[in-house]
């Protein structure tokens, strides 16, 4: 089979960089348990204890015969603004009373440490009387300890130690336990546990990672979550923000316990973008905030040192403004598992308010509106009405696709299902599309999510990395036409890109496609004639040409004739044996010949290739 293309001019404008667009939400273990070097699970002991017992979720009691209690009373953790909010269970401390004597305490377990790697610790704690607390790295048993270090507890308010552990061994499922044998009453408000050598509290091989994917722009912190998110608790130190519950716990919170630890400040998010080259793109809490904490949320990071929010930020250690130019009135508003109005006039009116109250500190940021599109009724009621405002409309799409891969025929239809999919989003943004014109209003695209259905509930393979080369190609081919400057793939962490374990971070096949795309952010679009729709795109930059190439046959490989002007002088080829869950693409040197004035490459079944050449 051989697909002959040519390879016309490039148009003048180039493409917006923000197609390679991401989303950084705090759901899912994207940074509990993803990005987030934090390795103590409900550290902050939120939720229902167990029962008969009293202990917090994820946590062992110490002791036979201990009191344990979870106390909602003058508790370390707290809260800063957003006050009409109201969840449940968040604001907790863990007590442990001696009553009988001997050792107490409490312990967490199934924690990887490894031969002489420090650790970083944290206990919030207070006590009745003076104590001796000693904390330990140990095995399941409690009979070899790793590490041990011994905390002079005085009595009063709450007692803050920071202190290190080195393990002596290798073992993934050790335990941290803290433990005393006074008879008195000591109280946890907040413990941290963290490898030396992370990027303020984020791993240093993940954020590697999502700087190898180049995001673009990098929306945070919804999603979802952005209905539960308290951006002034990120003004507080680490571990005494509040622990965030989750409204609806399969949509955000699943994985740990339905609740969220707050591990990532605005200035931390900040510093992230600027470390992966990635403008930041913040979604404001539409349901729960007041237009008055929207805009004092503008002002903390876009307002001069001499205004009160920009003053707090640059005594924080941030003189100069953050410039967020994109802002997101809330997140997926109007449908079931959001907070907040449910219809589309209700919605316009109260995002108006928020709009007009963060651009008269900041006027020339960029708001985006939200609702549950394509939808005749709210581009009518929402989009129209708030136009003169937000200038782009938020779109949503997943791929749901039944998956069965236990014979070769069910591997191929599910395979076949995935690779389709790219044109059901193409007709679904296209209906966008209409419903905005029809309205008479100047109104952008934000194709801010998008991904395959409940990915983050399956292991990735190279067939959903197909899906996503396949995506990138037509984003980037609609995106002028369609006027849809931004794309964010929802999420790199956690759902589809960078694959976290215990000891390593690592790019999937989407993430691979992600990184081998890169190359055409910002290029201008060269026209392609012939071929399958979406097989071939290509892009010129700084006098070079990008070729990106897809075969997406499930069994047979294809041969690209390319009749263009220029001389190849790179090719890249992800390949892989298999579409099945656990499969990667190996990158290897992509071959070509030139033939009767042709580029000729051949690439095998369900495989991406790149060329770069001198124009």
């Amino acid at each position: 089979m051989t697909e002959t293309i040519h390879i016309g001019s490039a148009s003048e404008k180039p493409l917006s960089p923000f197609v390679f667009g991401h989303n950084l939400e705090h759901t899912r273990a994207a940074v509990g348990g993803g990005l987030s070097a934090q390795m103590l699970r409900n550290r902050k002991f939120a939720g229902k204890p167990s029962r008969n017992r009293g202990v917090a979720a994820e946590w062992e009691g110490i002791g036979e015969k201990a009191f344990f209690q979870l106390q909602s009373k003058d508790g370390y953790t707290r809260h800063e603004g957003c006050e009409g909010m109201r969840r449940m269970n968040e604001l907790q401390c863990q007590s442990v009373q001696n009553v009988y004597g001997g050792l107490c305490g409490i312990a967490q377990g199934k924690l990887p440490v490894t031969r002489g790697q420090k650790y970083e610790l944290r206990a919030a704690v207070r006590c009745a009387s003076a104590t001796t607390l000693t904390a330990e790295l140990t095995d399941a048993a409690g009979g070899r300890v790793y590490a041990r270090k011994e905390l002079a507890l005085t009595p009063g308010d709450w007692q803050v130690s920071e202190f290190d552990l080195t393990a002596a061994e290798s073992d993934d499922a050790a335990v941290l336990r803290f433990s005393f044998t006074e008879r008195t009453e000591v109280v946890f408000g907040a413990v941290s546990m963290m490898a030396e050598g992370h990027f303020r509290g984020m791993r240093a091989d993940a954020v590697r990672c999502l700087k190898e994917i180049g995001p673009a722009i990098l929306r945070w912190p919804g999603g979802n979550f952005a209905g539960e998110y308290r951006w002034k608790d990120g003004l507080l130190p680490c571990d005494m923000r509040g622990p965030l519950q989750a409204a609806t716990e399969i949509e955000t919170q699943p994985y740990s316990c339905g609740y969220d630890f707050h591990e990532i400040s605005t200035d931390d998010f900040m510093a992230l973008c600027r470390e992966v080259g990635a403008e930041p793109f913040l979604t404001i809490n539409l349901a729960w905030n007041s237009p008055e904490e929207s805009a004092e949320w503008v002002e903390y990071c876009n307002g001069s040192s001499d205004t009160r929010w920009g003053g707090i930020r640059a005594a924080r250690g941030h003189a100069e403004p953050y410039r967020v130019k994109y802002w997101s009135l809330g997140n997926e508003m109007g449908y079931g598992h959001m907070e907040g109005p449910m219809k589309p006039a209700d919605y316009a009116l109260l995002a108006a308010r928020h709009a007009e109250a963060m651009r008269r500190v900041s006027p020339d940021i960029e708001l985006f509106s939200s609702g549950p599109y394509p939808n005749e009724d709210w581009a009518e009621h929402s989009a129209a009405a708030l136009a003169p405002a937000a200038r782009y409309a938020s779109l949503h799409y997943y791929a749901n696709v039944p998956m069965a891969y236990w014979t070769e025929e069910k591997t191929e239809e599910t395979y076949r299902g995935l690779v389709s999919k790219a044109e059901e989003a193409r007709a679904h943004m296209r209906k966008m599309r209409e419903c905005l014109d029809r309205t008479g209003r100047d109104i952008l695209i934000s194709f801010d999510e998008w991904n395959v259905w409940y990915s983050w509930m399956r292991p990735s393979c190279a067939g959903e990395g197909i899906f996503t080369a396949k995506m990138l190609h037509m984003l980037l081919a609609e995106s002028e036409k369609a006027r849809m400057p931004v794309c964010c793939y929802f999420q790199p962490v956690g759902e589809g890109c960078v694959l976290i374990d215990a000891h390593s971070a690592r790019l999937t096949a989407n993430g691979q496609v992600f990184a081998l795309m890169k190359a055409h952010c910002g290029g201008r679009l060269c026209r392609i004639a012939g071929g399958e729709e979406g097989s071939v795109l290509a892009t010129e930059k700084d006098g070079a040409r990008v070729v990106t190439l897809i075969n997406d046959s499930f069994d047979r490989e294809k041969e690209f004739a390319l009749s263009c002007a220029g001389a190849p002088e790179e090719g890249t080829l992800l390949s892989a044996e298999a579409v099945t869950p656990y499969t990667f693409f190996a990158s290897s040197e992509l071959k070509w010949e030139t033939k009767d004035t042709a580029v000729r490459v051949t690439l095998p079944p369900h495989s991406v290739g790149r060329i770069r050449m001198r124009v």
